[in-house]
């Protein structure tokens, strides 16, 4: 940021003015957004916490990012060229300044927004005073504020940014052990996860106790060595040594990174300091230092200056004692700060990349560390693979775990045309979690299944994203002992970016499912599953055609019932593939799928793969076709659906891949669910005239397992105005279907709660709603009708 105090204080005072109206009701409108319109990637935070479009990018896209303080623009005395942004910038980051502007907590501050906080006498901002400015910003009265080291740590957190670059700490004063006048910045190290790169601590400080109350505090402190060997000094700001070793040494900026992802990942919540000493031709000696320390330390005895004001006047009074060599010293130590800070987030980047190989310890000698080369075929993660296996499951599911990105549009006049626009950027709500359609799933059926065995069987990267993946699903309670961690270039964990328009519904999804079309292991899965001895197992279309085709082979031999869900239009023709050196599919009663669960487009491009590829002319294919005895059917279709349903051939598919998938149910968003089945010969239902209404056909054929033809179609169990979020639906609508029939309740019975199951995901911000163990009970009795 080139921008000079004076230009700070001229800029558009006219223009401000003019947008303080605007400001007040935008303000209004940010406080009063509703939690559930708020933005998903910060939760509830999402109406209290302004995100740059800049830095959002930057995060989500895994670019280096560096948090910035506000402080050391409102209330510094180094001048007007200090070009801290513009230093992140040259070393390939993104720079994030941290403040409150007219009372909203704010991270990526533009250039005139840090200009006009420098012309309105801003407050200094810690800890203590940011609810205080944001409530009185929620009742109108609009406050800026920079932030301090500790208020920029909070900010920055709550972001989601990893690394913080700023001049000095603050510390224990002097007498601190009996004044009790310890920074607030150690404080935020202990209990706030946060990189912060500073020159260690002013020299006027307790640098000893300030150590011991770190390691207190549980705060990783650690200095870099600098072009030094064996132990070294923690620096003392404007000093490159203090006569105070450093707990411990860094040597470089990928060590670091190391570092932070390892606290990340072990879910450690205190900062890391990394002590950045002052270049060597600003600094001055330590002894020099010291007794112009000493001094001005006297004279502020002397005056009097104390709490607050206690270290802006040791400041001047080293400024003067110093002849003026202490400004320079200053400056130049915190933009080396900020550039070393800048290199650590680039490392941080490259780790989880895999442009660097991160460390890891070696089977055969424990003390040491080799770094492994990175080969085309995924090496499994040790501890994964020596982890216990649970020796039974009621239900096994087999998919995707992915990072998911939800962009909501909220363009203006979204309520009369709610569509994003094609080829130009759009304003959204972007959200962040983790899904998957086999994770969706897999937690939705555990969430209901009270004491039944859920397993979920996938893959992740033995990346960041792969760890929070696993943290995840384990902070859920869900078993991820048959969860592969894998290492290599092919190896990402998956990633599913869904564009959504104003009312939710989906206009268009990207996914990044490398992942499981690269990788198989059929000996491995096959293995599992029988152990397992699962009563459903469930598939879905994101693994490649002979994956899936491994898992189904699986399941069959294992005495399991197969589920299929789709996952997609393209994905969904994978079960309907060209069956070259593959076991063909079974047809109807030696069926290797049971049960599939397609929208209607799914459906649709499911038939025209099985067209297109023969199933719908093999010969046993005919056999079961014949013998369901349809004539003249349009008149029940139109009868059970509609003329529109029928007419886009929708029951017409779902018949014609029967004898395939004995259970076919069809999701029609608003217009409900269309269940079509094959009845066996010794089914009630046939003879049941309450069920007279759902038999499309009876067989008086001679095939000695087929009765009939049930067709169904259930109304949505409510309509929806308040939609949050339309991702995971299908799944939890799946997973609870699924855990009702591993608990013997028959389908017809469990479609409603299991349509009630997905309104509950539809009006959470979640993709499978926190809240479906209340339909537990429901889903209990439905087996009982």
């Amino acid at each position: 940021m080139t921008i000079t105090r004076t230009a700070w204080r001229a800029v558009n005072r006219q223009v401000y003015s003019q947008r303080s109206s605007l400001l007040t009701t935008a303000s209004r409108r940010l406080w009063s957004t509703s939690v559930g319109g708020a933005s998903k990637s910060l939760g509830s935070l999402g109406k209290f916490l302004k995100v740059s479009e800049a830095v959002q990018d930057a995060i989500a896209t895994n670019k280096p990012v560096v948090a910035l303080e506000s402080t050391i623009y409102t209330h510094g005395a180094l001048g007007d060229d200090l070009d801290l942004e513009g230093i992140v910038r040259r070393n390939g980051g993104v720079p994030a300044v941290c403040g409150i502007l007219e009372g909203v907590p704010s991270v990526g501050l533009l250039p005139e927004e840090v200009a006009h906080m420098v012309a309105s006498s801003p407050k200094k901002v810690s800890r203590r005073d940011i609810a205080f400015l944001t409530g009185m910003g929620m009742m109108g009265q609009r406050i800026n504020g920079g932030m301090t080291i500790a208020g920029t740590m909070i900010l920055a957190r709550l972001a989601g940014i990893r690394v913080f670059g700023t001049g000095g700490l603050g510390g224990v004063h002097r007498d601190g052990h009996n004044t009790l006048d310890i920074s607030a910045d150690l404080t935020e190290l202990g209990r706030t996860r946060m990189a912060v790169i500073s020159s260690g601590c002013k020299g006027f400080l307790d640098l000893p106790r300030t150590l011991e109350y770190l390691e207190t505090q549980g705060v990783l402190v650690s200095t870099f060595a600098d072009g030094r060997n064996g132990n070294v000094d923690f620096p003392a700001f404007w000093a490159r040594d203090s006569g105070t070793k450093s707990p411990f040494v860094v040597q470089t900026e990928e060590q670091a990174a190391a570092m932070i992802l390892a606290q990340e990942s072990l879910g450690i919540e205190s900062g890391l300091l990394f002590a950045n000493p002052i270049p060597e031709e600003f600094s001055i000696p330590r002894d020099e230092m010291n007794k112009i320390i000493d001094q001005a330390v006297r004279e502020s005895e002397k005056q009097g200056a104390s709490g607050n004001e206690n270290t802006p006047f040791i400041l001047k009074k080293i400024r003067e004692l110093s002849n003026g060599r202490s400004v320079p010293a200053n400056k130049a130590l915190v933009q080396a700060n900020v550039e070393r800070a800048a290199k650590v987030a680039a490392a941080v980047s490259q780790i989880i990349s895999g442009d660097i190989a991160a460390p890891v310890q070696a089977k055969s000698q424990p003390q040491s560390y080799t770094i492994p080369k990175l080969a085309n075929k995924p090496v499994i993660n040790d501890v994964q693979e020596t982890k216990p296996k649970v020796e039974g499951a009621d239900i096994m599911v087999a998919g995707s775990v992915a990072i998911d990105l939800n962009c909501d549009y909220a363009g203006p006049g979204s309520a009369n045309d709610p569509a994003p626009h094609l080829k130009t950027s759009n304003p959204s709500r972007i959200s962040q979690s983790i899904g998957g359609v086999g994770r969706n799933v897999a937690l939705a059926a555990h969430r209901v299944s009270g004491d039944m065995k859920v397993r979920l069987c996938s893959m992740v990267g033995n990346d960041i994203a792969g760890s929070t993946v696993l943290a995840s699903l384990t902070s859920a309670g869900m078993d991820t002992q048959s969860i592969r961690q894998l290492s290599g270039p092919s190896s990402r964990t998956a990633q599913y970016v869904a564009v959504n328009d104003a009312n939710k519904s989906l206009v268009l999804a990207m996914a990044d499912m490398d992942l499981f079309t690269t990788h198989s292991f059929p000996a491995e899965w096959s293995a599992e599953v029988a152990a397992a001895k699962p009563k459903w197992l469930v598939v879905d279309g994101n693994w490649s055609e002979p994956s899936i085709r491994s898992w189904i082979n699986a399941g069959k031999k294992s005495g399991a019932k197969v589920a299929f869900e789709p996952v997609s239009n393209a994905k969904s023709a994978r079960l309907f593939c060209s069956a070259k050196n593959m076991e063909q599919l079974g047809v109807y009663p030696r069926h290797h799928v049971d049960l599939a669960t397609p929208n209607q487009y799914e459906l649709a491009a499911m038939h025209a793969a099985a067209q297109q590829n023969g199933y719908l002319e093999n010969q046993k294919w005919w056999e079961v076709i014949d013998a369901f005895g349809m004539k003249g059917a349009r008149e029940r279709f139109v009868s059970i659906t509609s003329a529109a349903m029928t007419d886009a051939g929708i029951p017409q598919q779902a018949i014609q891949l029967l004898p395939y998938v004995p259970t076919i149910i069809t999701k029609l968003g608003d217009q409900g669910a269309l269940l079509t089945s094959i009845l066996r010969k010794e089914d009630p239902r046939l003879i049941d005239v309450a069920y007279e209404p759902f038999i499309l056909c009876r067989s008086f054929h001679d095939h000695p397992d087929i009765g009939g033809v049930y067709m169904r179609l259930f109304p949505v169990a409510q309509t929806v105005d308040d939609v949050v979020s339309v991702n995971g639906v299908g799944d939890t609508f799946l997973g609870v279907l699924i855990s009702g029939l591993a608990q013997g309740g028959e389908i017809e019975n469990l479609m409603h709660v299991s349509q009630k199951a997905a309104v509950m995901t539809l009006r959470s911000s979640e993709s499978v709603s926190e809240e479906l163990g209340s339909l537990t009970g429901e889903l209990a009795a439905s087996r009982a009708m």
